[in-house]
Order: C-alpha cells, then sequence, then structure tokens
C-alpha cells in the first residue's frame, strides 16, 4: 500500500512531543517502514531588533495538528490513537480521511525549503509607539513594511500633518 496524509489532532503545546513520540513508537513496534514524515507545521515570525540582535518567534501555523505520513491499517491507526496526547483522528466521527495531494502540495509549501520562511509581526495599518530618539512616545500607523530591508514607514502626526518617518524594526513597539 501507498501512505498518505493524514491529520490527527493533539493537545495544544504537545504537538513536538507528541510527533517525537509516534516516530519512537513506530520505530519500537517495527512500523517505521509504515510511517514516513510526522510534521508539526511552523514559522519564524521577525518581531524586531534588539541591541543589534533580530528578534525571532516560532509559533505552530496549525496550532493542535499534527500532519503523519503512513500507511493505514489497524496497527498504524491503533499505535498513533493510543500515543499520550493525541485526541484523534481529522475526519467526520474521528475516522481517518487522507488529504488530497493537491492539500498536501500546499501544506508542504509553507514549510518549503530549509531555511524558514520570515514573516513580519507588523502589517499595513497597525498602531505602533515609537521607542527611538528622535521621536520617542509618539503614536502612528505603519503605512509600507518593507521586510527584506526590516524597515517601516510609520505617518506620524507632525505639526497637524500626516508625516511619513522611516524606522528600523527595532524602533517601533506594537499597541495592543
Amino acid at each position: 500500500m501507498e501512505k498518505q496524509w493524514y491529520v490527527v489532532h493533539a493537545f495544544t503545546g504537545q504537538e513536538e512531543r507528541v510527533a517525537r513520540t509516534i516516530q519512537r513508537r513506530a520505530a519500537a513496534a517495527g512500523l517505521e517502514n509504515r510511517f514516513g514524515r510526522v510534521l508539526v507545521l511552523s514559522e519564524e515570525e521577525l518581531k524586531g531588533t534588539r541591541r543589534g540582535k533580530r528578534q525571532i518567534t516560532r509559533h505552530k501555523v496549525y496550532p493542535g495538528y499534527v500532519f503523519v505520513e503512513m500507511v493505514l491499517d489497524d496497527s498504524t491507526r491503533h499505535l498513533v490513537q493510543s500515543t499520550s496526547g493525541v485526541t484523534g483522528f481529522i475526519g467526520p466521527n474521528r475516522q481517518p480521511v487522507p488529504l488530497s495531494q493537491t492539500e498536501i502540495d500546499n501544506l508542504l509549501q509553507t514549510v518549503g525549503s530549509d531555511a524558514p520562511r520570515i514573516k513580519a509581526a507588523w502589517h499595513k495599518g497597525d498602531l505602533v509607539r515609537i521607542i527611538s530618539e528622535p521621536f520617542d512616545g509618539i503614536q502612528g500607523t505603519i503605512d509600507e513594511v518593507n521586510l527584506a530591508k526590516e524597515k517601516l514607514r510609520v505617518l506620524v502626526s507632525i505639526f497637524g500633518r500626516e508625516t511619513p518617518v522611516d524606522l528600523n524594526f527595532g524602533d517601533v513597539e506594537k499597541i495592543d
């Protein structure tokens, strides 16, 4: 039989542990040839720079879900379902339903290359406070995000007019 991709629901925050446990249990049971990759999809987010160092945080794209490539039979299904931290497969009545090849291709593009894709923590229209001189304490709205140069264009009100100011990621903090 051919390996297919299935989605397993796990307790939030335990996805990596569940993935490692499934791989370890498969090897111990002699089923490693029936399992392929076990993935927890995550991405990195650039929060800014502090003291010259890039502040990057990692977060899960789909919290609570583990993607398992396997041959589905009674032994592999039981192994996954009996793994600590797993609540069940995703599908009608918790019955495993394989993902289509199109869905898998789209998901794997998010993981893509060896170098993780970095996205900015800021978006156009976000309200921010400038934390560097000479505009320390002034609030503004993000007009443009340049991820390649790690720069922001922020519109601030100076003398009653909206004025664009170019700043580094580390020069602003988001106002929630």
